[in-house]
């Protein structure tokens, strides 16, 4: 074969792999490609990472599916620190997600939202076996019993995850867990959580829907944390993170 012709043989197949990818798509049902996920700056505290990359795979020993990424070959590597700013506290905070796509989703319109992460024995002995990444919506939460308040973030905080060094089972966070609002707009707060049902029924006062923002899997500022995060749910989606983008994926 000349090399001519392997060239353009190469060329082809290149736009042919490009044309079969699905972008993502956003839970009001709208596309989006990778160039609308990645850290959220502005909520980003210290040096942390939040990066697609290949695996993990393993651990050692591991076999069958929890020994691979659950979809694709990729994830969400995430990695924050416990004691490394000269804030209070010290901790650092990242948060990897989509400030484009979800905006003006309604809140009440969530269904479904979970994912997969991998969990080492490590992060167990830093902070428990709820050390783990978070779902953050950010939203506008249109209480009427707060009607300047138009920001909060609501938090999805897992259960306990006891296997360790390993892929989990998917982490339903409609049923497991527990979640908060951070500007106290209701009475799910950090130090009192409630069920999904609950969090969903503190925000339906009757007035103004509540409207999304953004949406992200976030860590900190809490405990050292480093691990993987892959087949984040929102609805109907499922965002498969690997290593040359975010693809979705209908669940």
């Amino acid at each position: 074969m000349s090399r001519a012709k392997a060239l353009t043989i190469a060329a082809l197949s290149a736009l042919a792999a490009t044309a079969l990818q699905v972008p993502a798509s956003a839970a009001g049902g709208g596309t989006s490609g990778a160039d609308h996920w990645g850290v959220i700056t502005r909520n980003t505290i210290g040096s942390p990472v939040a990066a697609l990359r290949e695996g993990p795979y393993g651990s050692f020993g591991v076999t069958g599916a929890a020994a691979r990424p659950p979809f694709g070959t990729g994830s969400l590597g995430i990695e924050v620190a416990d004691d490394s700013t000269s804030l209070t506290p010290p901790s650092e905070k990242v948060d990897f997600g989509n400030e484009v796509d979800f905006y003006g989703d309604p809140v009440l319109g969530l269904t479904q939202v979970g994912f997969r992460v991998f969990q080492t024995g490590e992060n167990v002995t830093y902070g428990g076996n709820r050390n783990l990444p978070n779902i953050k919506f950010e939203i506008n939460p249109n209480v009427a019993a707060h009607p300047g308040d138009t920001y909060s973030t609501l938090v999805w905080v897992p259960g306990p995850v006891t296997t360790t060094n390993r892929w989990s089972g998917y982490l339903d966070a409609t049923t497991t867990g527990s979640w908060f609002l951070t500007g106290g707009e209701t009475a799910c707060t950090q130090a009192a959580p409630c069920t999904f049902a609950q969090v969903k029924a503190s925000l339906n006062d009757g007035g103004a829907a509540p409207l999304i923002y953004t949406a992200a899997v976030g860590k900190g500022r809490d405990y050292l944390w480093a691990g993987a995060v892959d087949g984040l749910r929102v609805n109907r989606n499922i965002y498969d993170f690997e290593a040359d983008g975010v693809r979705v994926r209908r669940a």
